[in-house]
């Protein structure tokens, strides 16, 4: 009795499976280009992941390239030798901990404020010049940024010469330098990033307004008491996600706007990787470098996701 009830249970299953594929087999059809996109351009080139523990040699196969001293371990244990690594080590993680604390706020607080807007064509021009940054790119935002701000050319510092006061070497000095990198960060990015804030806020239930208004909320405390916390999944799963990527760090913003008098806080892993693996040929140095570089930034991820799923929130999965 049990035998013919499982072998019922599996027919209809098989049956129920048929139905399905007939159904919407449309939509497994479109996933098979992504999918071979993923495997082809995204799996298939970890098998050179192999180069971070292997004496790189342009004439030979991967697999048959002569494995690394110390066990495999020659190239991590150069690169945490190498003081320039350690340097932009530092740096990666200084930038995007700036980056994190400063400019991840902003997109919230505009989504907010553009929420609490009453003119709607108003809105739009706001939003419409907020938006216009992102599709800049870093070697135009950095000529604007030499217009602005260079040390004796630059339109804020021949205001301030003009009046008498001391310039201000936004692009010269190290700390200076820092605080600018952050500001053209936040502006270039900001508004862009504000939307998914704006679509979540799209998705609260109205009537929780109403009713706040006729328990005679302000617009303060509607923002604070229900926008907010309408949001706060999204703002942790992306907050999880720019955690994840601590220690990333994007190639075109660094390069675009460092220069040699401050190196020793606009060299980052990505320049490095360049400088030395591109233009110096050390292949097996900076795969190593970019290998752990990966690694640490999946473990801030896990590590984060954990934090959020502890802390009753959804996380990212």
């Amino acid at each position: 009795m049990k035998a013919s009830k499982k072998k019922a249970s599996t027919v209809q299953k098989k049956t129920n499976l048929r139905v399905y594929m007939r159904r919407y087999w449309q939509l497994y059809v479109l996933l098979l280009l992504p999918m071979i996109y993923l495997i082809v351009f995204k799996y298939v080139p970890m098998v050179y992941i192999q180069i971070a523990f292997k004496k790189y040699s342009i004439v030979e196969s991967v697999w048959t390239m002569p494995w690394a001293d110390n066990h495999g371990f020659e190239y991590f244990i150069k690169a945490f030798k190498n003081r320039d690594f350690i340097n932009a080590l530092r740096n990666t993680l200084v930038l995007n901990l700036l980056d994190l604390v400063i400019g991840f706020p902003a997109p919230i607080i505009f989504a907010l404020i553009l929420n609490e807007l009453v003119f709607k064509k108003f809105k739009r021009v706001v939003q419409t010049i907020a938006y216009m940054p992102h599709f800049l790119s870093w070697v135009i935002i950095y000529g604007l940024a030499l217009q602005i701000f260079a040390p004796s050319t630059g339109f804020i510092n021949m205001i301030l010469s003009n009046l008498g006061l001391n310039t201000v070497p936004f692009l010269n000095d190290s700390k200076h330098w820092v605080a600018t990198y952050i500001f053209l960060g936040v502006w270039q990015s900001f508004g862009w990033n504000s939307i998914v804030y704006l679509a979540a806020i799209a998705g609260i239930n109205s009537e929780l307004y109403e009713a706040a208004s006729v328990d005679g909320a302000g617009r303060f405390k509607k923002m604070w008491h229900i926008t907010l916390p309408g949001i706060k999944p999204t703002i942790v799963v992306l907050l999880v996600m720019n955690l994840g990527n601590i220690l990333g760090s994007s190639f075109d913003r660094p390069f675009a706007l460092q220069n040699n008098l401050v190196m020793n806080v606009a060299e980052v892993i990505s320049t490095f990787v360049y400088k030395n693996g591109i233009k110096g040929l050390q292949f097996s140095l900076t795969t190593a470098v970019g290998f752990f570089q990966s690694i640490i930034c999946v473990i801030f991820l896990l590590l984060a996701n954990w934090v959020s799923r502890k802390l009753g929130e959804r996380g990212i999965w």
